[in-house]
């Protein structure tokens, strides 16, 4: 962490600008300062023989885990490209009630094969562990496929990673000359955009707000200082961590 602390005028979030109320509206105006969106990256989808190369027959698994509304749409996306039809029997479980609700662009909606957990996947092994004998599969980008999720490993449930689209660096080149007192991370997919974007990148005085372990051993592992650290004790959320560094910087510079 660094000691000094400077004054915080301008934040970049590297996601795209949250729908309806967020809580980084609250810090922007109780602090009096400006916070910019900007995806890092984006969603590409993979064609039908990409996805046919990992040999992956969809209709051998009657139930579909789904933790985006990303994974929703290249799931559904994938089965028109390979005409396929969705069997009426497959159960769906949803990390939350808002990725459940948007289902009914794809489905006849009806609660009892809609399953739902709080939030994380964590939370939806207890109910997936209900159907043990059902083969689960995991629609998720060529980033998440690649990462071993503890949860689900150790569930003793039946699943296959299934990639249905690829996360690419978004084209940033536009930044070039902006500058922000705070950088926002919230994986370490973000922190490839920035380096890939601008390889010569000094981070002198800008500060980095990084989310989760994995983003910040990507940080460090790429030289760069990690100032702002969530979650941590004081502060579960992102917001919350932003709120406190804030407070005590510019504290002693209004």
């Amino acid at each position: 962490m660094a000691e000094k602390k400077l004054k915080v005028k301008s934040i970049l979030i590297s996601q795209p600008e949250p729908e309806g109320k967020s809580p980084y509206d609250a810090i922007e105006k109780k602090h009096k300062l400006k916070i910019d969106y900007r995806p890092f990256m984006h969603v590409e989808e993979i064609s039908a023989q990409e996805f046919r190369e990992q040999r992956i027959s969809i209709l051998n698994h009657d139930a579909v885990i789904f933790t985006s509304k990303n994974a929703m749409d290249h799931y559904f996306g994938m089965m028109d490209k390979l005409r396929l039809r969705i069997p009426d029997f497959t159960k769906y479980f949803c990390v939350s009630e808002a990725i459940a609700h948007y289902l009914q662009n794809f489905i006849t909606y009806r609660k009892r094969k809609v399953f739902t957990g709080e939030q994380t996947l964590a939370s939806l092994i207890p109910v997936m562990q209900k159907h043990k004998d059902s083969k689960f599969l995991f629609p998720c980008s060529d980033v998440l496929k690649k990462q071993m999720n503890k949860s689900l490993e150790e569930s003793g449930l039946e699943y296959t990673k299934a990639q249905m689209y690829k996360v690419a660096c978004s084209d940033l080149s536009d930044l070039s000359d902006v500058k922000y007192d705070v950088l926002v991370f919230f994986s370490p997919t973000g922190i490839k955009s920035l380096l890939e974007n601008f390889p010569n990148f000094d981070q002198g005085e800008t500060r980095l707000a990084v989310f989760g372990p994995t983003t910040i051993k990507s940080v460090e592992e790429n030289g760069l200082r990690v100032d702002i650290a969530a979650p941590n004790k004081k502060a579960p959320s992102m917001s919350m961590a932003l709120d406190q560094y804030i407070k005590e910087a510019n504290k002693r510079r209004r």
